[in-house]
């Protein structure tokens, strides 16, 4: 069965400002990655826009219509939201189209259409909270395709992995009080945003956090799944699994100080599959959050859709 590419030019179009490290490039490095021989049998699908009632199910009413209603009209004009976090004019659609896009894969794969399916979309949202935009993210895409799946089609059990750099804190936040939403999450600490320690663990040990020292590479980040992380998603059992797929924790990556390869982005996602194939029949839905070095994203990305693609 296919693995679905989600993507819009829109989410190209969005841009935080003339040197900012999340910027248009990073998606047409994916793209381009992702657009040969070896890759064509991806069914490319347009992200929608995503209806603002889903976003508010994870997010206040007013941040929502604050965000929304600030967009820049038109021009080169930036709004910021705080030191690292802005908008431009095509930031409003783009944010919806990204969330739109796990929305839409939720729906696919339930509809028995495809297996899994890769949302190469971008602004990335694991660090926005229900009232707070931050680290380059406006809404928590993974997050509100997450509770899109229990409202729309009942599941129980939904659950969130998150290979990011960077703690997710805006997922954490969402899903810590909620035994029904599982977060895991390895990442570097200390490093932005401050969050992630292990023993944060939610309610009923619904969130496994794995901190990782600067200067930690292969070993010890295989280690987090082997150790504590795909165990504990297991025994979640979760009826879809969703991914926040940061390539930022590579060793070319320029915002922190792992020294993750390439290869383990392989690795990580084939481990996470054969977590699913027990749980969920497989239903794997990713979306791209972090990752700064362009040849580093490309490599790392291939990687991740090659796997997806060999399910």
């Amino acid at each position: 069965m296919t693995t679905l590419l989600y993507s819009h030019a829109s989410c190209i179009e969005h841009n935080p400002g003339e040197f900012h490290p999340e910027s248009p490039d990073r998606l047409r490095a994916v793209m381009s990655g992702l657009d040969n021989e070896e890759f064509e049998h991806l069914e490319h699908l347009e992200a929608p826009i995503i209806d603002v009632d889903s976003i508010k199910r994870v997010h206040q009413s007013e941040y929502v219509e604050r965000i929304l209603d600030n967009v820049p009209q038109e021009g080169e004009v930036h709004v910021r939201l705080d030191p690292d976090t802005a908008m431009s004019s095509a930031s409003g659609e783009a944010a919806r189209r990204a969330a739109g896009a796990i929305v839409n894969a939720v729906d696919q794969i339930v509809d028995g259409k495809a297996k899994n399916a890769f949302c190469a979309v971008r602004p990335p949202g694991h660090h926005a909270e229900s009232s707070r935009a931050m680290g380059f993210c406006l809404f928590n895409s993974a997050a509100i395709g997450a509770f899109y799946a229990r409202a729309k089609y009942g599941m129980e059990r939904v659950a969130v992995i998150d290979f990011d750099v960077h703690h997710g804190n805006g997922t954490q936040h969402s899903f810590e009080m909620d035994p029904g939403l599982f977060y895991g999450s390895s990442h570097q600490f200390p490093a932005y945003p401050g969050t992630g320690s292990s023993d944060e663990t939610g309610v009923d040990g619904n969130v496994v956090n794995v901190p990782l020292p600067p200067g930690a590479g292969s070993a010890e980040f295989r280690a987090a799944y082997n150790d504590s992380i795909l165990p504990k998603l297991r025994r979640f059992d979760p009826e879809v699994l969703i991914i926040s797929a940061g390539f930022d924790a590579h060793v070319d990556d320029p915002l922190a100080q792992l020294q993750v390869q390439t290869i383990d982005y392989s690795w990580v996602t084939e481990e996470l599959l054969k977590a699913a194939d027990e749980c969920c029949d497989g239903h794997v839905i990713s979306l791209l959050e972090g990752g700064y070095n362009l040849s580093a994203l490309t490599a790392s990305s291939q990687a991740h859709v090659r796997a997806l693609m060999a399910a």
